[in-house]
């Protein structure tokens, strides 16, 4: 049999090659698309701006009146009249009211005007460093060494003959010491007593023996009568029975 195809015109046997040319336009035209890039435009607004020229306005000029210039002071003539001296005037003379040196040393008052009047102090000493301690009384005429020992036994056997013990604080239970601080003034009074004890029953009671104490010949330092400060304690106690 005869061949229907012209074997020049066979299609299909360079398919390869028209296959291989067209996919390489495929991926140019794809390459294309994918690098294309576009760009967003602002718009762009254009105002036209009409500057009109100013119009520079003439400013009129005023004359203002001003005032002419105050006119040149006159020249005044000064005439001098030479009077003759007729009447005195009387100078008035003005005294100083300072205190002169001689009027000043005439008024100073001499030392022996001044009268010094002696003021006595106030002086309290304790009882252990007394020069002469106070003398209690029935202690008179005992060298000075013995007096103090005297006057401290006469103080025992005073508490001793005047003690009482208050039937509350017995009741109560309340016993103990009570130290005793009191003064014997310049004048040999007992003065300024102060206690310190358990309770206030035995305090007051210490009190009210030591104001019962006699009227005393005070106590000397440096030949003057001071006054003396003295503690004694007093013991509070009972037996249980």
């Amino acid at each position: 049999m005869e061949a229907k195809k012209n074997p020049k015109l066979e299609i299909s046997r360079n398919s390869s090659i028209y296959f291989a040319i067209g996919l390489n336009i495929m991926l140019l035209f794809s390459w294309q698309a994918l690098e294309y890039k576009t760009y967003e435009k602002d718009d762009v607004i254009i105002d036209l701006l009409d500057v009109e020229a100013e119009l520079e306005e003439d400013i009129p000029i005023v004359n203002v009146n001003t005032p002419p210039p105050p006119p040149p002071p006159v020249a005044v003539q000064q005439s001098i009249q030479i009077v003759d001296d007729v009447e005195e005037v009387e100078e008035t003379v003005i005294e100083s009211t300072e205190t002169s040196q001689e009027e000043a040393i005439r008024d100073v008052v001499e030392v022996s005007d001044i009268e010094v009047e002696e003021v006595e102090e106030d002086v309290q000493v304790a009882f252990a460093i007394i020069e002469n301690v106070p003398v209690f009384p029935g202690c008179e005429g005992l060298p000075k060494k013995k007096m103090k020992d005297c006057f401290q036994q006469k103080m025992q056997e005073h508490v001793v003959n005047n003690f009482e013990y208050p039937q509350e604080a017995l009741d109560l239970g309340i016993q103990g010491r009570v130290s005793v601080m009191f003064i014997i003034d310049s004048k040999g009074h007992i003065t300024g007593i102060r206690s310190r004890g358990p309770d206030k029953i035995l305090e007051k009671e210490a009190e009210r023996i030591i104001e019962s104490l006699p009227k005393m010949k005070p106590g000397t330092q440096r030949g003057k009568p001071v006054k003396v400060a003295y503690a004694l304690p007093i013991f509070f106690k009972f037996n249980e029975g």
